[in-house]
């Protein structure tokens, strides 16, 4: 068995064992998709720099596992707008286990917008999600009920332009800890925040723009 396909193995045993710590229950296609995903990321994360190094079962774990704890927050048949886009996390495991979700992929790095589109493809989603290889403040505001992110370079300063930029009602889901909450806190948004699961600081925020 070659290095991918024990890396694969690990990461699909860790989306087993680990789910049901989530409260989740990933049925067989679901897994496999998500597996398609780690394959392609493993090929394509050494020259792009999309992830920093990590085990399977840590990639299983803090990067998938994490970002399926929007599926409750996520109405049916939600339109998203994902911010930061990356290496397709939070979101392209949310469209693997969610069918109904509509996605906008925003990514202003060109390279890892080529990238998200190959991962939409492999992984069977690019019917509900398209990529914009551009800053989200550069482009006007899509109509969307939801804007997640998990992880955008200078988000503490980018954080009252997200703000400005996000539609209005909308919930916006955002991954972060002590700092986030505060900027949260600063404007004075409604919010509930979930604890992620055997993490001491890092939470999932739920923010209402009204």
């Amino acid at each position: 068995m070659n290095s991918q396909s024990s890396q694969v193995k690990e990461f699909r045993a860790t989306l087993r064992t680990r789910s049901q710590r989530y409260d989740f229950d990933l049925d067989e296609k679901v897994v496999a998709r998500l597996c398609d995903f780690y394959a392609l990321l493993l090929t394509w994360n050494p020259r792009m720099h999309l992830v920093a190094p990590c085990t399977p079962a840590e990639f299983a774990t803090r990067h998938v596992l994490e970002s399926l704890l929007l599926l409750p927050h996520l109405a049916r048949s939600a339109r998203v707008a994902d911010i930061g886009s990356g290496a397709g996390l939070p979101i392209i495991p949310n469209l693997i286990a969610r069918p109904d979700i509509q996605a906008i992929l925003f990514e202003s790095s060109k390279k890892k917008a080529v990238f998200l589109r190959e991962a939409l493809r492999v992984t069977r989603v690019v019917d509900q999600a398209g990529v914009i290889a551009e800053r989200f403040e550069d482009v006007a505001t899509p109509a969307v009920g939801f804007v997640t992110c998990r992880a955008l370079d200078r988000f503490s300063e980018l954080f009252p332009e997200l703000i400005d930029w996000a539609p209005r009602p909308c919930t916006l889901l955002l991954f972060g800890g002590a700092g986030l909450q505060q900027e949260i806190e600063k404007a004075k948004l409604e919010f509930s925040a979930f604890k992620i699961p055997d993490t001491e600081r890092r939470f999932l925020f739920s923010v209402t723009k009204l």
